[in-house]
């Protein structure tokens, strides 16, 4: 593992074992947790976390792709815990100096008119606004979102899901799911302008010809790191237009220079969208996300009143523009496309070493590895990556599973990610493929 100069302070807290036992007893039964034996993480600094006896282990997960500054950054618990003694919370009918100043910083980050922020506490949140307010807009209620995406498990955004793994058999109407543009699994390849095609369909045959919105990753984070097929946005964005829709683009897990190319992913497809929405990395772990649209789109909101009691927290938002500051400060971006362009190379020629990894894909610090059994038929090998998985944990490297069969490592970490990280990442999952 990469020398690091940090030790933890000695933990003296319960125990793993008193924990699970308060969390199977009060807390949801709808939790779940990697792991045979569920790892209890006490402290985390930059690109590492600490369990309970103090070993040290490389975090290539971000807590979901959430922390891309690094664990407790500096810059960043100072703003909270200044702005913390200074003020914790008000209300926005209050004027208050931190959700301004990170509002127009904010701001500065998107193209053309995209430029007025409206603050919620997480990504599903910033979504379900994003799609009222396109309907409220457009006047019209159909949806049209991709099949193997996820936007969050509110009303709105559990329809716009698109894995039935992630749906509750509850009413989940007005939304259409297109095709997916996957270049590894879909039937078109990476022919971006075939798939678009199938949204052209759904507003032809499935509408009454006007839409409300088109929303969709740019990046499939929750449906395994899925890129989308080259050419697809600027296709579908162009069907909506006609149809009179809105295009939102969820930023959620690909924004915040996770891809390195870009500040947003996107940018990648060369489109500029209506509406953005936002969360994880914001925040750097702070419960924050935000939609930014234009001053016309955002002025639905004024025909009733609209209140989000903790979105724009002074607490919140002062961490949200410490973590821009740290990016550019940093020169994060510029890491993620080295590191994670490094890394993905690696895992290519993993590749061709192992027949098991049928594809690697992503990228910046925002890459998939999936697992098959057959490259041929593209068999998932579910129970594989469930080995791989809890041997890079032995052997000290935390990463994530996705993907609707499970069977997709997503490598998401701090962007402060080194290539002696990668190097250790790689090493390992190579040791560990060796042996099987």
């Amino acid at each position: 593992m990469p020398p690091f100069d940090y030790s933890p302070p000695p933990y003296d807290g319960p125990s793993a074992d008193e924990i699970m036992a308060k969390r199977k007893e009060f807390l949801s039964p709808s939790l779940f947790h990697f792991y045979k034996k569920p790892l209890h993480v006490v402290a985390g600094k930059r690109q590492y976390l600490f369990d309970e006896e103090g070993r040290r282990y490389v975090d290539a997960f971000g807590g979901i792709a959430t922390v891309c500054c690094g664990h407790c950054h500096p810059d960043v618990v100072d703003a909270i815990v200044n702005q913390t003694k200074r003020l914790q919370h008000s209300t926005v009918l209050y004027l208050n100096s931190a959700i301004a100043d990170f509002a127009e910083a904010l701001a500065s980050k998107l193209p053309g008119d995209l430029k007025v922020v409206f603050f919620t506490n997480s990504g599903t949140e910033a979504n379900e606004l994003a799609i009222m307010m396109a309907k409220l807009y457009t006047g019209c209620h159909d949806i049209i979102s991709l099949r193997n995406g996820y936007h969050g498990n509110a009303a709105g955004t559990m329809g716009a899901t698109g894995q039935s793994i992630w749906k509750f058999n509850v009413v989940q109407s007005g939304v259409h799911h297109a095709m997916n543009p996957d270049p590894y699994r879909g039937v078109f390849g990476s022919q971006g302008e075939m798939y678009a095609k199938d949204v052209q369909d759904l507003i032809d045959f499935g509408t009454s010809g006007n839409v409300a919105a088109f929303i969709s990753e740019a990046i499939q984070g929750v449906g395994g790191i899925v890129e989308l097929a080259p050419g697809y946005l600027p296709a579908v964005y162009g069907s909506i237009k006609k149809a009179g829709g809105l295009c939102i683009a969820d930023e959620v897990q690909s924004g915040f220079a996770r891809t390195g190319s870009h500040f947003w992913g996107f940018e990648t497809q060369g489109v500029v969208p209506d509406i953005v929405t936002m969360a994880k990395s914001i925040g750097n772990g702070i419960p924050l996300g935000a939609v930014v649209t234009t001053p016309q789109i955002a002025e639905v909101l004024t025909r009733r009143n609209y209140f989000n009691t903790f979105g724009g927290n002074p607490v919140c938002t002062a961490a949200g523009l410490a973590v821009l500051k740290v990016i550019e400060k940093e020169n994060l971006q510029e890491n993620a496309l080295a590191v994670g362009s490094y890394l993905k190379d690696r895992l290519l020629v993993l590749k061709d070493k192992y027949e098991i990894i049928g594809d690697v894909r992503g990228r910046g610090l925002m890459l998939g590895v999936e697992l098959v059994t057959d490259r041929q038929l593209k068999t998932p090998a579910k129970a594989e990556i469930l080995h791989v998985l809890g041997q890079m944990k032995e052997l000290g490297v935390l990463i994530g599973k996705g993907g609707f069969y499970g069977n997709v490592f997503r490598i998401t970490p701090p962007l402060c990610f080194t290539k002696e990280d990668a190097d250790f990442l790689v090493d390992s999952m190579d040791y560990i493929m060796s042996k099987m």
